[in-house]
């Protein structure tokens, strides 16, 4: 009697029934393409694995160019398991950022952001913007050699936008140099102003799927979809994933524990072949490829731009493509979908090996 009281104390104040009731109640569609639905949980789990550790390795971080480098040290070297943290903690960032890549890949090629599910994929594409900034932020704090160096390009890169680019190169550092300032700037981004965004964006996305449900591809739409309930059967086969990308993590971080270099000099020179973040390597390699002039204009500028317009259109695919039943239409925007992918991973692929 006793613990039925307490269940039913607790359910009053949290509506825990409700919450279970819901979760029975939601279906997930069943056909081939069905696999892809499980990268989105994947996703938000790496997430919660970024949230657990980054909180543990912020119990010993100072974020100062006289004591970044050394707090880390101590973390790898000292603290009780402090290497495998920091290891995951950086293997888990670059896993979320693929799976959530191929999740936001998925959801184009099924054409999942027709209406009404258009916002949802805006609030999508803004999560990923935010997991790169995530990456962007967070490669500096160690303030090692490469991290330095790194930033000093990403942030030059920056800084040749026409208009804003000197107010963009100043905002980024806070001051015209990667100093300090730069990297407590950058530890502000990382640990408050992201992770706040992120909350917000995330709950918005969060709401809108539970509000539309989990799309169906066009061509399927018609025929008699099999579903599965989300409580307990879809949930299962999510926690197995999720098992199974904590034995990943601990092998990886077990076995290719992350380095973390020697302390920035800012004034030694760069090193050389210094490369960014595999997201970020196929930009940087397109951009190694441009003219240093492209008629009258800087063939960076010109890069920086397209990269730009490209962001734009990809944000805006549910508004430009209004006809999803259309054979034509989406025959077209596969075929962008594809090039943009092939774009990507070969470019990739040649700034990694070049």
């Amino acid at each position: 009697m006793k613990t039925e009281a307490l269940k039913l104390w607790f359910d009053k104040r949290l509506g825990i029934s409700s919450a279970v009731e819901l979760a029975e109640k939601k279906e997930i569609p069943l056909h081939r393409h069905s696999i892809w639905y499980y990268f989105g949980g994947m996703t938000l789990f790496l997430f919660v694995v970024q949230v657990v550790t980054g909180i543990l390795l912020l119990l010993y971080y100072r974020p100062s160019a006289e004591n970044a480098f050394e707090s880390v040290q101590f973390i790898v070297t000292e603290v009780e398991f402090g290497w495998l943290i920091r290891s995951v903690h950086s293997w888990s960032a670059n896993l979320m950022i693929l799976t959530l890549f191929i999740h936001m890949f998925s959801t184009y090629f099924m054409s999942a952001f027709r209406a009404p599910r258009e916002i949802t994929w805006v609030t999508g594409v803004f999560l990923f913007v935010i997991s790169i900034c995530f990456g962007f932020s967070g490669y500096l704090l160690p303030w090692n050699e490469l991290a330095f160096f790194a930033t000093k390009v990403g942030t030059d890169i920056a800084g040749v936008l026409p208009f804003v680019g000197d107010f963009m190169l100043r905002f980024l550092r806070g001051g015209d140099e990667v100093t300090g300032a730069t990297l407590t700037r950058f530890f502000g981004f990382h640990v408050a102003i992201l992770p706040a965004t992120t909350t917000v964006v995330l709950g918005i996305h969060l709401l809108l799927v539970q509000m539309h449900g989990i799309s169906v591809p066009p061509g399927q739409e018609k025929e008699s979809v099999k579903k599965m309930k989300f409580f307990p059967n879809f949930f299962l086969r999510d926690l197995i994933g999720w098992i199974v990308a904590v034995g990943i993590l601990a092998a990886l971080a077990a076995i290719f524990p992350w380095e973390l270099g020697v302390k920035a000099d800012p004034f030694a020179s760069a090193p050389a072949g210094i490369k960014p973040e595999w997201y970020f390597l196929f930009m940087f390699q397109t951009l190694k490829y441009l003219p240093a002039k492209i008629l009258v204009f800087e063939g960076e500028v010109i890069g920086i731009l397209a990269f730009m317009l490209g962001g734009l259109i990809w944000l805006l695919v549910p508004f430009i493509n209004r006809r999803t039943d259309s054979k034509k239409a989406k025959v077209v925007f596969n075929v962008f979908g594809g090039f943009v992918l092939m774009f990507i991973v070969v470019m990739t692929i040649i700034g990694f090996l070049d």
